[in-house]
């Protein structure tokens, strides 16, 4: 595997907290988790404790499990910030005839 530099690991590290953080709001135990989101608890715990190794999709699993997905998705949206919004509006065509 290829290194992954401080930030990345950093981003790992802090959402598995994050959502182990939610899961702990809601009182769902790992076994629950990981039964909603149709992965192991060993995949959980990995997400929990920052693992890189565990996929994007499992990751968000946990997420719509827990009902955070559309939370992510909207966090990423460019249209959520001022650069993508004006980004955007550059590059639509200025004339429609």
């Amino acid at each position: 595997m290829k290194k992954i530099s401080l930030p990345v690991q950093a981003a790992f590290i802090e959402t598995g907290k994050h959502l182990k953080v939610w899961r702990r709001i809601y009182s769902l135990k790992a076994t629950q988790v990981a039964e909603r989101a149709g992965i192991s608890t060993g995949t959980l715990s990995k997400i929990e404790n920052g693992d890189p190794s565990v996929s994007v999709a499992a990751f968000l699993k946990v997420a719509g499990s827990m009902g955070l997905l559309d939370i992510i998705v909207e966090s990423i949206d460019p249209l959520n910030s001022d650069l993508g919004r004006a980004r955007v509006n550059d590059s639509l065509p200025k004339r429609i005839r």
